[in-house]
């Protein structure tokens, strides 16, 4: 069963206004980026009470402070109150970045997420993990605070380039591979676009919000969602420093492969089912390029992930497909014959 702050819905305006009209909020406030403003917001904006809106630039280079401190002056500058309310329509970057911005202006107030990318949908939205990246680490200063609603539209899909469609889907596939090997056969049977999003947002959104209830402050069960992530994001921070963005869910699919590589080493991970993997995800992402001097200096920066202790890199290794194992130490001898593996293979592969 799904928490009461998450709704599916097939009409967001006429949900919103039933919504906000039990919860008669001071004063409300909209974020937006320069596509959801033109995309998305045209959706609910005649179904909202008198409110201002805010528009920043998209891209995970503005997530940080500096953007934040725009944000915090225009909701000082509109004089909102702790009774107000913000609706944060965007993707993961906004959701995160504006989800933190309401958490902690004034000590908090109430916010609405309306996540319009697939990876947001399925991933960013749920389970109240906020923050903005810092010194090109990925979400290194945060907090964790549960949305008042969160309110899910498959409609917004349709604004998608495609690029953003296949980066929400690497979520997708991480959430079989850690949990449901029967919905990992049916999904790899599919190509990108022969798939059921609504079928698959639905299954998506209901295990990570069962594990999220179950471990909110990610203390044990939670630190499961990071399949993917350890490697990924080390990948993905690197680049951003370099000005070489990649999109998240390119980051994650590399993270997979790379992590996956680690647990067939350790014999976690047949052959077969390792083959079958990598395939299919090479399949849909090709191969982001790295040099031996960039796979050096990506893999160092794992020792900063959050997920570790001390001085021990924790990742999440696969444990067969459909099983996952967190708090798993890795080295960065391991980073590194992982990524370099990765490299040696062809975008499209068969090992």
């Amino acid at each position: 069963m799904l928490p009461d702050n998450i709704l599916f819905s097939v009409d967001p305006a006429n949900d919103l206004t039933a919504f906000l009209s039990q919860k008669k909020y001071s004063k409300l406030i909209v974020l937006t980026d320069e596509h959801t403003h033109a995309h998305c917001y045209p959706l609910i904006s005649p179904a909202l009470p008198e409110h201002s809106v805010i528009e920043i630039r998209s891209g995970e280079e503005q997530k940080n402070l500096h953007t934040c401190a725009q944000i915090w002056k225009k909701m000082t500058d509109e004089a909102l109150d702790r009774h107000a309310a913000m609706i944060v329509l965007g993707g993961g970057v906004l959701g995160d970045m504006g989800g933190f911005c309401a958490a902690t202006y004034k000590r908090g107030i109430d916010f609405i997420l309306v996540p319009t990318t697939l990876l947001a949908q399925v991933d960013a939205s749920i389970g109240g993990k906020l923050g903005v990246d810092f010194e090109h680490l990925k979400n290194h200063i945060g907090v964790f605070q549960q949305p008042a609603l969160t309110l899910l539209y498959t409609g917004f899909l349709k604004t998608l380039p495609e690029a953003e469609l296949r980066s929400g889907f690497a979520e997708v596939i991480k959430h079989t591979l850690i949990s449901d090997k029967e919905m990992w056969e049916t999904i790899s049977q599919r190509s990108l676009h022969k798939q059921d999003w609504n079928a698959l947002l639905k299954h998506s959104v209901a295990f990570k919000a069962k594990v999220t209830t179950e471990d909110p402050k990610e203390k044990g069960l939670r630190k499961i969602l990071n399949a993917g992530h350890t490697i990924g994001h080390a990948v993905e921070s690197y680049l951003l420093g370099i000005n070489q963005r990649i999109l998240h869910g390119e980051a994650i699919a590399l993270g997979l492969v790379a992590e996956g590589y680690i647990s067939h080493e350790r014999g976690m991970l047949n052959v077969v089912d390792f083959k079958d993997m990598v395939d299919y995800i090479l399949g849909i992402y090709g191969k982001v390029k790295l040099t031996e001097q960039q796979i050096e200096e990506a893999s160092q920066l794992t020792v900063q992930d959050k997920k570790n202790k001390g001085n021990k890199i924790l990742c999440v290794l696969q444990d067969g497909i459909g099983r996952a194992r967190w708090d798993c130490e890795i080295s960065i001898d391991e980073v590194k014959r992982a990524l370099s593996f990765y490299q040696s293979l062809s975008d499209i592969v068969s090992i």
